[in-house]
């Protein structure tokens, strides 16, 4: 896709917004395998918020997923091309929640102060 943000090997965390305050909280971390007409197929991981343990899991196996990536229900966040996507997890760090591949690379996604 011509002038588009967001290309073929990129890869993205992308956070689910959610509607209601009981709606599950998804995650999902992948790389962009293809583009069309404003769609975008990613490989990677889903990870799911567990309320009683406080944690972010990462569902144990790969998935495709199918974003729209205009569509106001995702924040989306850019990670480094050279990030290993199986090897992310998430952590505190510093007092606040990132998701991180443990060496380089940490995406703080608690735009709103320390973990509690």
């Amino acid at each position: 896709m011509a002038g588009s943000v967001v290309a073929v090997g990129d890869k993205l965390h992308i956070i689910t917004r959610r509607f209601f305050e009981d709606e599950t909280r998804r995650h999902f971390a992948g790389e962009v395998a293809s583009t069309s007409d404003g769609l975008y197929e990613l490989r990677g991981y889903a990870f799911v918020f567990h309320s009683g343990d406080n944690e972010y899991r990462r569902r144990p196996d790969p998935r495709v997923r199918i974003f729209s990536l205009a569509d106001a229900g995702h924040i989306v966040n850019k990670i480094p091309r050279d990030v290993d996507i199986a090897a992310l997890e998430y952590r505190v760090v510093d007092g606040r929640l990132a998701i991180t591949d443990g060496r380089n690379f940490a995406l703080d996604i608690n735009e709103f102060g320390p973990v509690a």
